[in-house]
């Protein structure tokens, strides 16, 4: 990597302390600067100079600390987050996690930057788009009006290096939107930023209901599962300032590869 590295042995710092190094990067490694970034971090996590329960350097910090700019170090954390070593938070930086074991996934949202995390941390393998007409037995299952035209995108995600899918995904978008389409299929990241981005618009509210599902035969194939077994569906709701309906998600869980964690605090009035 071509960092400098202290002589004397790294002791496990506190979760407010932070390396000292400034040494930039190799300019010999063949490797992108981001993965160059992301071994650094990763070497240093696995010492122990991060613990899990600190925090990384901030964003700042660490453009400074490798002389690179704030994308690179946006992808090192991206990267640093698949591979379930850290977790990133808006307004609280990125902390280091424990491990978890292979082919589980941990589903902590707290508000819609967090939504930006997650769809991010897995990766959406798009099967069929197309315009359906939603009929009778869908209306019900999305809430959506019975006989309008929305653009249906279906596929499984994968977590980064994991055996197992994470979930089967379906994502009903409101015709006004459809032309997101065209993106997808090379789309990285959530549905609804990109709403976000090509429309000008903003998402101010996602519903979500979690409910105790059985996994169908059409199914039980793709996340390897016997059909019949238990599963958990969360299905998300985009509203517009509006009120419109900008989306509806529905994704698809094995119950035993998912956990839905959310933190409570008292406050005080």
């Amino acid at each position: 990597m071509g960092l400098k590295t202290d002589k004397k042995p790294r002791r496990a710092v506190s979760p407010k302390a932070r390396p000292l190094s400034r040494a930039p990067l190799s300019t010999k490694s063949d490797d992108p600067l981001y993965l160059q970034v992301v071994h650094a971090l990763k070497d240093e996590i696995v010492s122990g100079v991060y613990p899990v329960g600190s925090q990384l350097p901030t964003e700042e910090e660490l453009c400074e600390r490798f002389s690179v700019s704030r994308y690179t170090v946006r992808e090192a954390l991206r990267r640093l987050r698949e591979d379930s070593l850290v977790s990133s938070r808006q307004g609280a930086g990125t902390t280091v996690v424990p491990p978890r074991p292979a082919d589980s996934f941990v589903h902590e949202v707290m508000s819609i930057n967090d939504l930006v995390a997650f769809a991010t941390d897995v990766r959406f393998a798009v099967d069929t788009i197309e315009m359906i007409e939603i009929d009778d037995k869908l209306s019900v299952r999305t809430g959506l009006t019975s006989g309008e035209e929305w653009l249906a995108v279906r596929g499984f995600r994968h977590a980064e290096g994991g055996k197992l899918p994470v979930c089967w995904t379906e994502v009903y978008i409101n015709r006004e939107f459809a032309a997101v389409g065209r993106l997808l299929q090379r789309h990285r990241g959530p549905i609804f930023h990109l709403i976000e981005d090509l429309f000008g618009q903003s998402i101010v509210e996602v519903h979500q209901e979690i409910a105790a599902a059985l996994i169908s035969p059409d199914l039980a194939g793709g996340l390897k599962v016997k059909a019949g077994t238990t599963a958990l569906e969360v299905q998300r709701t985009y509203k517009l300032a509006t009120g419109k309906i900008a989306q509806v998600a529905i994704n698809t869980h094995p119950a035993s590869r998912f956990r839905h964690a959310m933190t409570m605090r008292r406050v005080k009035g």
